[in-house]
Order: C-alpha cells, then sequence, then structure tokens
C-alpha cells in the first residue's frame, strides 16, 4: 500500500486501513488534528507524530505495537507502599493544560526535542475540552510533580505521554489510573512505541495485525463524556 498525502484543506479523505502499510515510516502525510480526523485516527490504531509545526503531519501505526493489558498490570511492592503511604496525592482533570505543558518540556534521554508541538498541544487540549483526552496527576503536597494523558474511546485508553519531577511520580499515576480503569471494565493501554521505561511498567509488544484484531473488539459504541473520579 503506497502512503497517502493529505492536503490540509481536505476534510473528507479518510485515513487508510494500516494493516498492510509498512511497518517503520508513516503510512500518511497531511490534513489537520481536528478533533473528527484525531478520533478517526485512533480508532484504526493511527497516532500523529511529528517533529514541529512546519512539516506536515505524519501518521504513524508502527509494528510490533506496545501494550499494556490492564488485568495484567502487577505494580512493585515499592510503588504499593509508596502510595498506600498517602506520600503521593492524586487528581484527575484537574490541570490537563499543565500535565501536557510538562510532558512536551521535560528533557527526555538528554534531549529536549519534542514531537507534542504547539498546534498538538492546542489540538489535545480542545480533545480534553470535548471530553475525550484525559489527565491523572501525582502531587507532593501542592506541587504537581508527575503525570500523564491520553484519549479515551470505549474499554481503550490510548496514552500520549508522562513525565515525573520526582521518583516513581508518573508510575504512581500509572497505577492510580489503571486501578480506575479496572473499576470501568477497560481492557487495553495502547503504549504506541516500546521503551524501557513502558518495558519496566509492564507494556509488552506484540505485532499489529494482533493488534488491530484486538483494537476492532473495542466498544467504541460506549464512549461518553463522563467525569472521572479516583476509586
Amino acid at each position: 500500500m503506497g502512503v497517502i498525502t493529505i492536503e490540509s484543506s481536505d476534510v473528507e479523505i479518510k485515513l487508510p486501513d494500516p494493516r498492510h502499510a509498512p511497518a517503520d515510516s508513516p503510512i500518511a502525510y497531511g490534513g489537520q488534528l481536528t478533533t473528527a480526523r484525531l478520533i478517526e485516527a485512533y480508532t484504526k490504531g493511527i497516532f500523529p507524530w511529528y517533529e514541529n509545526d512546519a512539516s506536515p503531519i505524519l501518521w504513524w501505526s508502527p509494528d510490533p505495537r506496545a501494550l499494556i493489558k490492564i488485568s495484567d498490570f502487577k505494580p512493585s511492592r515499592s510503588l504499593r507502599r509508596k502510595i498506600k503511604s498517602n506520600y503521593f496525592n492524586f487528581s484527575v482533570d484537574t490541570v490537563f493544560e499543565d500535565v501536557i505543558t510538562n510532558c512536551q518540556h521535560i528533557p527526555r534521554n538528554g534531549s529536549r526535542k519534542t514531537w507534542i508541538t504547539p498546534k498538538m498541544k492546542r489540538a489535545y487540549c480542545k480533545l480534553h475540552q470535548k471530553g475525550y483526552a484525559h489527565s491523572f496527576e501525582t502531587w507532593l503536597n501542592s506541587d504537581l510533580v508527575g503525570g500523564l494523558y491520553g484519549i479515551s474511546l470505549g474499554n481503550w485508553f490510548f496514552g500520549e505521554s508522562m513525565f515525573s519531577l520526582k521518583s516513581d511520580a508518573s508510575k504512581a499515576a500509572l497505577f492510580v489510573m489503571i486501578r480506575q480503569l479496572k473499576e470501568w471494565g477497560f481492557e487495553w493501554i495502547d503504549c504506541q512505541v516500546m521503551n524501557p521505561h513502558l518495558y519496566s511498567l509492564g507494556a509488552r509488544d506484540i505485532r499489529r495485525t494482533a493488534y488491530l484484531d484486538l483494537l476492532a473488539q473495542n466498544k467504541i459504541s460506549q464512549t461518553r463524556n463522563f467525569k472521572w473520579l479516583l476509586v
């Protein structure tokens, strides 16, 4: 299948089915980060990932794909103890923009480069306003020290990014999020591309075909705007 190009003004053309797309290159170029386009992308197992707003949007569906099966998540004893001790406090959807800003600016592997461009930040803040994007926040006293954000569709959560300013702060946010998702019958967290940190949290690679088969079972029709509450 060839890579398609979407003109920025073209909102009618659909993103391709990624099942037979290249494993390690974009499946489409261009388009806009509208709410409708982003929801279409996530329901097809596609996400935007590009370097700056001067370049066209790149749409990806890598093979393999990193997933966390919620029912299999087993946090370390030390993390359980830290959460049980009330060392951290947690909130949901109270400072979404602050979370994405921290994810945007936190150094990664010694580099300050980020894929969270200004346009992408605005697009995901709009998704949050419409009830699709959510943030889980970790606090130490009155300071925001960690968190993560992503997209909720059906019984899947599509993780986008996380940050940590204190040891275990992002892991604690993930723990609290998974505890909440279990209560609601969620099954999977899409982590996109594997890295050592995700692996340590329980993410595992699966082939894209298997990933897309699982995604096809997602109960998208159950998607609704709901109030996130900590359990």
